[in-house]
């Protein structure tokens, strides 16, 4: 057996960052893998971000690959070690755990997942290319911003979030879009009473965005509406997302404790998993909140769960 760890950290976004400088300051010299199974990127969904204005301590806004480098910069400043690889495989039935990464096995006392969740797209070539200039999964992350303000806006989806998303975004847009492939929602009822009842949103159903249009950044959607057939092309501003998040626990399949919508399932008021020395922080294991910002909080918590644990479990 190669040299065991005092702790392991999955992921690199705020959750796994926060974690690791908690515990390197702690004297546990974390080892993080960067990416990780589910094709993750390294460091999370703000590396997909443009702008974030609501973090506390940039007033200027900061873009998302940048916070996410003063994140890992402060990692290293603190000695955490960071392989830029995947986890292909974990073993939590042994003691210690093990983790498999390029066909070498590294163990390890205690284990922080901080693998994140990765949001749902349409899947259309044009809502790639958008990406950041328009077309956006976190109405809270980017609503706010400028090129959003007093536009037409779209968001897509039929459930609780895409209530929330639209609803939200009424605070900033003139007008809100709400496109559904279906007549029917998953929403709650008081959820979608309250989006149909809100003067500046209107649904679109059933229907489907068939292209997203512009040039530099978003200017138009093509929507096909799914009874008729018709096609035709609206002016807006910014397209929303919102038909749900998957959490990336596919290495952890079989293992651990996941709740109805995947997502892993911590104790109360911790990140204690149902296995001793598991512990799990960030988007992985909280479909409410998935800001940055608790993300990180959550992170520190998974670090001093951590460290009083080992303190009481020595191997």
């Amino acid at each position: 057996m190669s040299e065991v760890e005092n702790i392991i950290i999955i992921g690199s976004g705020p959750a796994g960052h926060t974690a690791a400088i908690y515990s390197a300051r702690a004297n546990l010299k974390p080892l993080m893998f960067e990416g990780f199974c589910a094709g993750g990127v390294p460091g999370g969904q703000l590396m997909i971000t443009t702008e974030v204005e609501n973090y506390p301590g940039f007033p200027q806004g900061v873009t998302g690959p940048e916070m996410m480098d003063h994140f890992r910069n402060q990692s290293l400043r603190f000695e955490t070690r960071i392989l830029t690889q995947d986890v292909d495989e974990v073993d939590l039935s042994t003691r210690p755990f093990k983790v498999i990464s390029g066909g070498k096995e590294y163990f390890s006392k205690a284990v922080i997942v901080a693998t994140g969740a990765s949001a749902r797209y349409i899947g259309l070539e044009s809502e790639k290319a958008f990406m950041n200039r328009g077309v956006s999964a976190c109405a809270t992350c980017d609503g706010a911003l400028p090129m959003f303000r007093n536009q037409e806006l779209i968001v897509v989806g039929g459930g609780d979030s895409a209530m929330e998303e639209a609803l939200f975004l009424t605070r900033f847009a003139a007008k809100v879009w709400l496109v559904h492939r279906r007549d029917v929602f998953r929403a709650s009822k008081i959820m979608l009473e309250r989006a149909r009842a809100h003067e500046k949103i209107e649904f679109i159903v059933p229907a489907v965005i068939e292209e997203i249009c512009g040039d530099e950044q978003v200017e138009s959607v093509k929507i096909k509406m799914l009874e008729t057939g018709d096609v035709s092309q609206k002016d807006v501003a910014g397209v929303f997302v919102a038909i749900g998040h998957t959490p990336n626990t596919a290495v952890f399949s079989g293992q651990v404790d996941l709740d109805e919508k995947g997502y892993i399932v911590t104790q109360a008021s911790s990140t204690y998993t149902n296995i001793d020395g598991l512990f799990a922080c960030g988007d992985v294991q909280d479909s409410v909140y998935r800001q940055a910002v608790t993300a990180a909080g959550s992170g520190c918590k998974a670090a001093i769960d951590a460290e009083r644990w080992l303190e009481a479990n020595p191997l």
